[in-house]
């Protein structure tokens, strides 16, 4: 029996990605990301290779091209059932098309096909996206690069090929460290202020300042890297979390009054709130802690959870209320209702939560949360509700929905454990749950993490909160943001903003936030000039428009089944427009310089994904599940689906 050579899968396939190239550019708290992937087909048949791929849930991602021997192919963003159609035509007729799409359950997993890839011939492709680096409690920036991709659980009673998204079967899925290509990562790092240091959970090379003043500088990943892991970089900056405004001018080659023909403002602010009201503030609140215990916590995970809510136990003020929840396939509460917190309580807690497990089957996170949703009120304790989980469900939109629809009535403080952790879930609870979002993939800096999360559970819901905006009067604003709910002491807040007409170079604008804090009026104010920054491309146009398109993503969820909404249709023509691509969209490239038509059956090739893995209980192997059109080529595919890794058939 003949073997292949050259990289396998687990499965003995010819895997046909060889390496991954990532350059890193963070300017301030922006990063630009762009990663280059590359292919080769080292096989004597043509091949279809498919890579999913997690990317975090706020990126706003802006470029795809490939290039083939020399012939460069620039991708162009189209309604994704049109560009999923183009891409099948163009494979049936012997054509190399390449698609880019992003999952339709969760923002943060996207599917790249590269189709037609001929024997013996490479490929390249280029991938480019944006991003907001979070601020972390020692007022670090975070920025991360997801390598770990999490299989995401599927509910039970609905586990059939027709309700998966198309393409994301994840399959051939190794275990962490297994994956047969490589990693190279580089950062160049950029700000008005000095950059003190820049850390890892990787190893790095060391930090090269390119200029005296130390505003410039670039860090390399360490030789070596085995991808087994998420690449968390964290840069700290003297002087950091200060107020600032970024302009960008519009794009020249768009129509004035267009969103990306206009001139983009970024606001970044830094809520002070008056120290004598913060001070005057009685601690008090019902605290409900939803601990996931699914099969996909097990080991260092469910271990890192207990820790982080262990410290949060012991640290939360004597007379407030609390619960805690746990679930799986089914969920459990310690108490049958929320309990006054004092000795006798925290022990009986203490002890229990010391005997989790993550035993508890799947990871279905709705019905607990509806649970919690429909428990009573305690008078003048408000509900703060932590969630620790690794968020690998299948239903990440339909979750956050959820903690939308009840934002009135609490705030969601989440924690995302262990690598490979959903971004969009953990982001997307605390954002539309008026909380704050924190990452634990360790015991480094949890402390600091999990104080911070609860001194801004314990800090007053800020109320009545406005933006106003002051400029010349040539000149009007559209926000691009949603309406700002939450606000918390010297955490940064962000506004992006279309201003339309004319000003001169020497014009200012202002800014003012006004809210209400325990009954106290304030407001925080910046005034930043309109002239354009030099050097930012369109980076802040693409992070405006990724905002309005989330905005407008979940508009559409709420009202989908009315007539006469027609917010998807704006939700593709703004992604078309700009460039950045939503749920509605795809990016879809073909070669059509090519003459020459591909011969023979087209072989599919699923692109290993590094795997946090809990033991297997159940492997089902399913069809891709896409019907090629009828014409020379058929696909041949084999995809593994690993739904036993929360066991819960």
């Amino acid at each position: 029996m003949m073997r292949c050579c050259g990289l396998l899968t687990a499965q003995n396939e010819p895997v046909p990605l060889k390496s991954i190239e990532v350059e890193l550019e963070v300017r301030d708290h922006v990063a630009t990301v762009v990663s280059t992937l590359n292919y080769k087909n080292k096989e004597n048949k043509p091949l279809e290779a498919v890579f999913v791929f997690p990317l975090p849930g706020d990126a706003a991602v802006c470029h795809f091209s490939a290039k083939i021997g020399q012939t460069q192919i620039v991708a162009e963003v189209k309604e994704k059932q049109k560009a999923r159609e183009e891409y099948d035509d163009a494979l049936s007729c012997g054509q190399q098309a390449f698609l880019l799409e992003e999952s339709d359950q969760s923002p943060d997993i996207f599917s790249l096909s590269v189709g037609s890839l001929p024997p013996r011939e490479s490929a390249s492709i280029r991938l480019e996206y944006v991003t907001e680096l979070a601020v972390q409690a020692d007022d670090g920036l975070r920025f991360c690069l997801p390598a770990v991709l999490n299989p995401r659980y599927q509910l039970r009673g609905s586990f059939s090929l027709s309700l998966l998204p198309r393409h994301l079967l994840i399959g051939s899925l190794l275990s962490v460290g297994l994956v047969p290509y490589s990693l190279s990562f580089s950062a160049r790092v950029s700000s008005p202020r000095p950059i003190s240091k820049v850390e890892s959970n990787c190893s790095l090379d060391p930090l090269q300042y390119l200029n005296t003043d130390q505003t410039q500088a670039t860090v390399n990943l360490a030789a070596g890297h085995k991808f087994d892991r998420d690449v968390e970089l964290l840069i700290y900056y003297k002087d950091a979390n200060q107020p600032t405004a970024v302009v960008e001018a519009g794009q020249a080659s768009a129509e004035p009054g267009s969103l990306m023909g206009d001139p983009v403002v970024m606001v970044s602010l830094y809520p002070e709130f008056p120290q004598s009201v913060m001070s005057s503030v009685a601690s008090c609140g019902e605290f409900v802690f939803l601990m996931d215990r699914s099969g996909s916590m097990s080991n260092t995970r469910i271990r890192s959870a207990k820790d982080t809510l262990l410290l949060l136990l012991k640290s939360l003020p004597m007379g407030c209320y609390f619960n805690i929840y746990s679930f799986g396939s089914s969920y459990e509460h310690i108490f049958l209702k929320s309990v006054e917190y004092s000795q006798q309580t925290m022990k009986e807690a203490l002890k229990k939560v010391e005997q989790m497990q993550a035993n508890l089957g799947g990871t279905e996170i709705l019905e607990p949360l509806k649970h919690i949703y429909s428990q009573p009120f305690i008078p003048n304790q408000p509900r703060q509700l932590f969630v620790f989980t690794d968020g690998e469900v299948r239903n990440t939109k339909e979750v956050i929905d959820l903690v939308k629809n009840n934002s009135d009535s609490h705030r969601c403080f989440s924690f995302g454990i262990g690598e490979g952790a959903s971004s969009a879930l953990i982001n997307g609870m605390a954002k539309e749950g008026g909380g704050h979002a924190q990452f634990i993939t360790g015991t480094d800096r949890m402390q600091a993490k999990v104080m911070q999360s609860l001194r801004f559970a314990l800090q007053p819901v800020v109320v009545d909160i406005s933006v106003t905006w002051d400029l010349p009067k040539e000149m009007s604003v559209t926000v691009l943001s949603p309406q700002i709910t939450a606000l918390f002491q010297g955490q940064r807040s962000l506004i992006y903003a279309q201003l339309t007409g004319q000003s001169s170079e020497a014009a200012e604008g202002c800014v003012t936030v006004k809210y209400s804090l325990a009954g106290h009026p304030s407001e925080n104010q910046l005034h930043f000039s309109l002239r354009p920054a030099e050097d930012t491309g369109l980076t802040v146009h693409r992070l405006g428009a990724r905002t309005l398109i989330r905005s407008l993503e979940m508009e559409e969820r709420e009202h989908r089944g009315q007539q006469g909404g027609g917010v998807k249709e704006k939700v593709v023509q703004l992604s078309v427009q700009s460039g950045v691509s939503s749920s509605f969209t795809a990016f879809i490239a073909v070669n059509k310089d090519n003459s020459e038509v591909i011969q023979g059956p087209l072989v599919r090739r699923n692109i290993p994904t590094a795997m946090i893995q809990s033991p297997p209980v159940v492997k089902s192997f399913l069809s891709n599940g896409r019907a090629r059109p009828p014409g020379r080529l058929e696909a041949v595919s084999l995809c593994c689906i690993n739904v036993a890794n929360d066991s819960k058939q």
